[in-house]
């Protein structure tokens, strides 16, 4: 028989409030190293305060529970803590940096964690030749890289240039929160094929981790999960194959839920 996966997230009885009103309410949850896991609900379920106590945004406070990632307390880090170790959040909304350039954005940010880790930084040219290499597989034109970050980018393209952050972080394990918001037919194809591409390569590295956070099935056409999860009133209620996903789209969260 084959080795039994370690563990890379796992959440135990998770409890957390935003302003003081309670969330998550007891949310159980294990990704394996090499799976994808996908979380869909209804507005409200939790579903983004998920993802956001997972990167250790301010505000988002956990009340009892515990979350361990790669066999560390998650929520004993510093949120720079938490993407050093390997921790990438993708969100719904990414921001608009003005006045500083994607390269600039994106060098500075790896060569941060590269610090962390001991390593060198990355010069100048072989910064540039990742970049273009990352840039390629979400078909973003490299030349982008250098515009303000996210200014003036359309919905699809902040997708695209927060994949080509993750690609060129290269993370062990990758929550996204809603990539396919905003996102239109061929948009959601280019994302999707720029997540499979960097996050399920195996090319004899470790495998990795995703957590897709959605409301819809269609980005699970392309990044085929492992697991489906619905979330409903900040616990998940159900899990299945990606059939779920489906039948969710057929019958509604408050059937399939029930």
């Amino acid at each position: 028989m084959p080795a039994a996966k370690d563990p890379m997230l796992q959440i135990d009885n998770l409890h957390a409030t935003v302003g003081g009103t309670p969330i998550l309410d007891g949310l159980s949850l294990t990704v394996n190293a090499g799976e994808v896991h996908a979380i869909m609900g209804p507005n409200g379920a939790g579903k983004s305060t998920l993802a956001y106590v997972l990167g250790g945004r301010p505000g988002y406070d956990v009340t009892a529970g515990s979350v361990r990632f790669a066999g560390e307390d998650l929520l004993a880090l510093d949120p720079h803590e938490r993407a050093a170790a390997g921790l990438f959040l993708g969100f719904q909304y990414p921001v608009e940096i003005p006045g500083v350039s994607g390269m600039q954005f994106l060098r500075e940010a790896l060569n941060a964690q590269r610090k962390t880790h001991g390593q060198e930084p990355l010069s100048g040219g072989d910064f540039l030749k990742l970049a273009r290499e990352k840039a390629a597989l979400l078909r973003m034109d490299a030349e982008m890289l250098k515009r303000p970050v996210n200014v003036g980018f359309s919905g699809g393209e902040k997708k695209r240039f927060e994949m080509v952050q993750m690609g060129i972080l290269d993370p062990g394990f990758a929550v996204l929160d809603e990539t396919d918001s905003g996102l239109d037919i061929d948009a959601l194809r280019i994302v999707g094929d720029g997540i499979n591409a960097i996050m399920r390569q195996k090319a004899g590295g470790p495998d990795k981790g995703v957590l897709l956070i959605t409301h819809y099935q269609r980005l699970l056409d392309y990044v085929r999960p492992d697991v489906v999860h619905v979330l409903s009133k900040g616990r998940i209620v159900k899990s299945g194959g990606p059939e779920l996903a489906h039948l969710l789209e057929e019958q509604g969260y408050e059937a399939v839920a029930a």
